[in-house]
């Protein structure tokens, strides 16, 4: 019989809830012998809704967190809390609480400004269409326009990242590396600083591509995956990453956060 303790987390806000999920997950990761249930509740904006919502969660014996900029369904969840023994986290009004007491400004306290329909969010919808335009070398003029240019072999996550860094507002585009194929001219006129090279450890890529190759139910071992192949197409990468210049990063053992968080401050310097 399992001994794994369990714990209902409720994440419940007048907005989408995404500060306080996001909270919730980073926390949870750091207990990986505890089974977290997350449920989020987002767009919570009555006290009805939100005293139906904290019922279940006093049945659950929940954690709640919660992330609310109405003051009186802040105080609310705090009081049910305070009332029923319930452990929970207000995520948001203390640091408000903070600003103001800083700088004597009041904060406005409507939910959901950070996801109006503004200049900002019209940037992040152009910046993932031209990652999806300027994929995998599909445009080369894409190399001239781009804020970022990630140059790889095949399966050093060019595409997520660039996926990823368009979320962040950058116009990416990239370029798979293949020995002996012809680099493209505009590849030479970008300024360097914008080029970042990745690449990874052979062994690595080799169970990568393995792993890709039974996924679409072909033999895992071929040219593609062979570990002598990979050793020379990264040499041709390196070699071409010398030429260029350019910042260079391994991926093997990072997350697409933290390669696209080393690119961004490369960018910066």
């Amino acid at each position: 019989m399992s001994n794994t303790k369990k714990i209902s987390l409720f994440i419940i806000s007048d907005s989408l809830g995404e500060t306080g999920y996001n909270l919730a997950q980073a926390a949870a990761v750091q207990f990986p012998n505890i089974d977290f249930k997350l449920h989020r509740f987002p767009l919570t904006k009555t006290t009805s809704l939100l005293g139906g919502i904290l019922t279940q969660a006093k049945r659950a014996d929940a954690f709640i967190i919660y992330t609310f900029v109405d003051q009186k369904l802040s105080e609310y969840v705090s009081s049910f809390c305070t009332a029923n023994s319930l452990c929970s986290l207000d995520a948001l009004s203390s640091l408000l609480e903070t600003i103001q007491q800083k700088t004597g400004a009041q904060p406005v306290r409507q939910a959901g400004l950070n996801h109006n329909l503004n200049e900002t969010y019209f940037h992040r919808i152009k910046a993932l269409e031209f990652a999806v335009t300027y994929d995998d070398g599909k445009d080369p003029s894409g190399y001239l326009k781009a804020d970022i240019v990630l140059l790889g072999v095949s399966r050093t996550s060019k595409t997520p990242l660039s996926l990823y860094l368009a979320n962040k507002n950058f116009l990416v585009a990239n370029l798979p590396l293949v020995p002996k194929a012809k680099i493209p001219d505009e590849i030479w006129q970008v300024d360097r600083q914008k080029i970042i090279g990745l690449t990874n450890d052979p062994k690595i890529l080799n169970n990568i591509r393995r792993e890709r190759m039974l996924t679409y139910g072909l033999d895992p071992d071929t040219k593609y995956s062979n570990v002598n192949n990979i050793e020379a197409e990264l040499e041709y990468a390196n070699d071409l990453y010398k030429k260029l210049g350019c910042l260079v990063i391994n991926v093997s053992n990072k997350s697409i956060e933290e390669t696209a968080t080393l690119i961004t401050e490369s960018l910066i310097k």
